[in-house]
């Protein structure tokens, strides 16, 4: 994908200097590079860590270099700095980790640890105290949300009664606490119910201190709710504590421990942190919830500039890795999204993209279960990986599968850097689908793909209404592999391929700039308090980005009113400094700013429908297309010129994506490396 650096959304000028190709980086006509006043713009570091892979993609003016790793999960730091210095060599031709990120002006980080670690249950033991209208019924009213107290509270919930104060409030709350932490809390939040919450949270926080300063060995984290979001929904907002809560060790200890030794390369800017709302920030000031799915949404920042450039009305996603797959929507122009996104079912405060992650991928686990092929939503992720792998893995994964039937190439596979094992490939799946369904390898390969793509295909059907109008994006490592049999299934005609589709959602994240939300409710429903509420919220928004390194006076801000009434939640947007005179009389009003530091991020560039050239052949290569064995034509993608094309069923590949085109699909390259395939 050919991109410019933009600074600020300003338009830059083209260069038609061409720039030497290699498997790990793209350059091409119509690259461009943005200038700051007085000084040229550096490199900029994306990195998406996956639970498979880690992917990096560096921005440097007029070239992208793409890398990936494999992702070490017992520390997190050893794949990010081993990717680092890989794209090092790519970019220098030898390992200078120290030139790369002197020469970086921002580097942006998503990961899934936050998100794994909650899926697997992996975090600290809770504890709760509920005070006021909240009681633990309430907490667990929601089948979803019972699950879930069991698993990250169990029994460990005090409740203080009500119209407690001074002495009394003080040995209650202490009680609570002393009960928690012998019931194995290490961590607890506290949570109030009602109008006050804010004052009586405050209140608690003020007796909790003299009986547990923070600066005694052993004191116990206390969170308290309204601190985390000032959301009128008790519910929602102890939920949102508590998922704050468990996510926050893990994730404190590997960003901190990332970022300190980031500092020793004497980098220029602190590491960047991108979050679920699409904006990202310094590890200092973000809150752990808010790294839950952000890889996703890196996936779904590049869709959107994606559909913006291209003119999709409705650009439908799926991010293919290893362990899953990301679904998602962009639907005029807009990331579908949830005001108060849910964790696991359970809503929480703040919002979050509307993408569904199925247990789908190039790594899941393929089993015959009752004569049937089952898919997922096991994985075997990096460690040890599919069969074919050599690294111990024995389960039969959909890349096995893919090997044996030709198309995936053990010399070129992952860019020729892992060596795959065809009778590995072989063993695991004679042992895992043939024997078992009785069926021969040809059979067995075959009826697995059907599965993979089929549950695919219907998570893509479940997630939207699939119209005229919807193009498939498709991207990850796995996404390309066989997309014109998923579109098919689905019902649609025509797929995209980013140039960058095995980094693109490390890629969407570079789309990102520096951006705090700041939400504070409403004393009453009149002018005067959305102005008291917008004055305190502007003090906190100056506070908040001299922390990032701005002033107010170089930010974009945008203000929003969140109106809860007993007809639901709407959200209006406020363009001056009066209330909408429409409101009802009981709503619950909450005034929201959203302040955006614009930096440095990529500009899209290509078109197609350009007159060009036939597509050039590399080789042929034999595979198991259509239920028989076939001499397709194989396509590198890499050595094609802007506007190739072919209609016929054949392979293209490049570094790190294979995919196979079927009978009666077509594809055109354009000078950006983009890939359209769309049904003849």
């Amino acid at each position: 994908m050919s991109i410019a650096a933009n600074n600020a959304g300003a338009s830059a000028p083209s260069s038609r200097a061409a720039a030497p190709q290699t498997a790990a980086q793209t350059s091409a006509p119509g690259f461009a590079a943005a200038h700051r006043a007085m000084e040229p713009t550096g490199k900029l570091i994306n990195i998406d860590n996956g639970g498979t892979l880690t992917d990096i993609c560096v921005i440097d003016g007029a070239r992208i270099y793409r890398t990936k790793t494999v992702t070490t999960p017992y520390d997190l730091s050893k794949c990010l700095f081993e990717g680092l210095k890989k794209a090092s060599r790519t970019i220098y031709g030898e390992e200078d980790l120290q030139r790369l990120l002197l020469s970086t002006d921002f580097i942006r980080y998503s990961t899934t640890q936050g998100t794994n670690a909650l899926v697997e249950r992996k975090g600290p033991r809770l504890g709760l105290i509920l005070g006021g209208s909240l009681s633990a019924e309430r907490l667990r009213a929601a089948p979803q949300a019972n699950e879930l107290a069991k698993s990250l509270l169990g029994d460990r919930i005090e409740t203080l009664v009500d119209g407690l104060q001074g002495e009394a409030l003080e040995t209650a709350a202490v009680r609570a606490i002393n009960a928690l932490a012998s019931a194995g809390a290490v961590r607890v939040v506290v949570a109030w119910g009602g109008a006050e919450r804010g004052a009586r949270e405050a209140q608690l926080k003020r007796v909790l201190l003299r009986t547990f300063p923070p600066h005694l060995l052993g004191s116990i984290p206390l969170l308290y709710s309204h601190e985390v979001a000032d959301d009128p929904d008790d519910v929602r907002r102890t939920w949102t504590a508590l998922f704050n809560a468990f996510l926050h060790p893990a994730m404190e200890h590997f960003l901190y421990n990332a970022e300190h030794k980031l500092r020793e390369y004497r980098t220029r800017n602190p590491l960047l942190i991108f979050r679920n709302d699409g904006q990202s920030a310094r590890v200092a000031k973000i809150i752990a919830i808010k790294t839950y799915s952000s890889g996703p949404r890196g996936g779904a920042e590049g869709a959107r500039a994606l559909a913006a450039h291209y003119g999709f009305a409705r650009l439908l996603s799926m991010d293919v890795g290893g362990t899953s797959t990301d679904i998602g929507l962009v639907d005029g122009g807009v990331v579908r999204a949830h005001q108060r996104g849910e964790v696991e079912g359970v809503p929480t405060s703040f919002p979050l993209s509307d993408v569904v992650s199925v247990g789908v991928g190039g790594s899941s686990i393929i089993r015959a279960v009752g004569g049937s092929i089952v898919v997922g939503p096991e994985s075997v992720g990096s460690m040890p990986g599919p069969a074919c792998f050599g690294l111990g893995g024995k389960e039969a994964t959909i890349t096995d599968a893919f090997l044996l039937m030709g198309l995936l190439d053990p010399a070129s596979f992952f860019g020729g850097e892992l060596k795959i094992d065809v009778e590995r490939a072989r063993a695991a799946i004679a042992d895992k689908i043939a024997k078992p369904l009785g069926l021969s390898e040809q059979e067995a390969v075959q009826q697995m793909e059907a599965a993979w793509v089929a549950k695919i295909a219907d998570s893509l059907k479940a997630f939207t209404r699939i119209t005229p109008e919807t193009t498939l994006a498709a991207f990850g490592g796995a996404g390309p592999f066989v997309v014109c049999k998923v579109a098919e299934a689905a019902g649609i005609s025509r797929v995209i391929i980013p140039g960058l589709a095995a980094v693109f959602s490390a890629f969407g994240i570079g789309f990102s700039d520096i951006g705090h939300s700041f939400e504070a409710g409403l004393a009453k429903n009149d002018d005067a308090s959305l102005a008291a509420v917008r004055a305190a919220l502007l003090a906190q928004a100056q506070r908040g980005m001299f922390a990032e390194g701005a002033s107010l006076d170089e930010c974009r801000i945008e203000a929003t009113l969140n109106v809860s009434a007993r007809d639901g939640e709407r959200t209006l947007v406020l363009d001056g400094e009066r209330l909408p005179a429409d409101l009802p009389k009981d709503a619950q009003l909450s005034l929201k700013l959203q302040v955006i530091k614009p930096i440095t991020h990529a500009q899209l560039r290509g078109a197609f429908g350009k007159v060009g050239k036939a597509a050039v052949a590399d080789a042929a290569r034999r595979t198991l297309s259509g239920g028989q064995w076939q001499e397709l034509s194989l396509y590198r993608v890499e050595e094609q010129a802007a506007g190739a094309h072919a209609q016929e069923p054949c392979v293209l590949e490049e570094a790190f994506f294979t995919c196979r085109i079927e009978a009666g699909w077509q594809f055109e390259i354009n000078e950006a490396g983009d890939i359209m395939l769309s049904r003849a």
